[in-house]
């Protein structure tokens, strides 16, 4: 099935490019998910739109990428969660909390769609997260889970 991604897909593509992927991949998951929309003739100006959206937000220089790599290691992340007696959380942090922890502690504004999380964070504690911040940069940060 061909389709247009509108958000960028790890190991698939960027925003605004148009790749075939298998029927069910796309049925179940890219579409229902808006991380992408079919592929039609009409939707190729839908294809322009998305770049130059794309274009706006995307970091352009990898002088710029680290940049901002270098503020995201430089700073210090404490995000404060609910938890258990044993120190797991009730919950997971996701990446939108971790956006807003970065932001919330002085850093840049980071979108939550750029941060990878090997696994899910369920522990108080020392974590360490990846941040995609353009193709060939991504930073580490830090974060410290505590209870609230």
């Amino acid at each position: 099935m061909k389709i247009i991604l509108t958000h960028e897909v790890s190991g698939l593509g960027a925003a605004g490019d148009v790749v075939d992927v298998k029927d069910g991949y796309a049925r179940n998951y890219l579409i229902p998910r808006k991380f992408a929309i079919r592929w039609t003739k009409g939707g190729e100006k839908d294809v322009e739109q998305i770049r130059r959206a794309r274009k706006i937000h995307e970091i352009q220089t990898i002088e710029q990428a680290n940049s901002v790599k270098a503020q995201l290691e430089g700073v210090k992340v404490r995000l404060a969660v609910r938890s258990g007696d044993a120190g797991r959380l009730f919950g997971s942090v996701t990446p939108a909390d971790i956006a807003s922890a970065i932001k919330a502690s002085g850093g840049p504004e980071v979108d939550k769609r750029r941060i990878e999380l090997g696994s899910p964070i369920k522990t108080l504690g020392a974590h360490e997260t990846s941040v995609r911040l353009h193709p060939e940069v991504a930073a580490k940060v830090n974060i410290e889970v505590v209870a609230a």
